[in-house]
């Protein structure tokens, strides 16, 4: 499971963080666009390392902390 933190920015957009994913965070201006795009970010790095053969967690899902 993924834990996505989320934060808003002093510019009132959201941002969302996958801290198991490296480099994975993404912005948003409601907090659910910022997680959708963070989940979407996050599994186009997944999909890179299945491609590249690196080993990825059996299960994937989220939780919004």
């Amino acid at each position: 499971m993924f834990s996505i933190e989320l934060e808003r920015e002093d510019d009132q957009r959201w941002i969302a963080e996958v801290a198991d994913l490296p480099g994975v965070l993404a912005y948003g201006q409601t907090k659910e666009e910022a997680i959708a795009h963070a989940k979407a970010l996050a599994l186009r790095v997944l999909a890179d390392r299945i491609e590249h053969g690196e080993s990825v967690p059996e299960s994937i899902s989220f939780v919004a902390a």
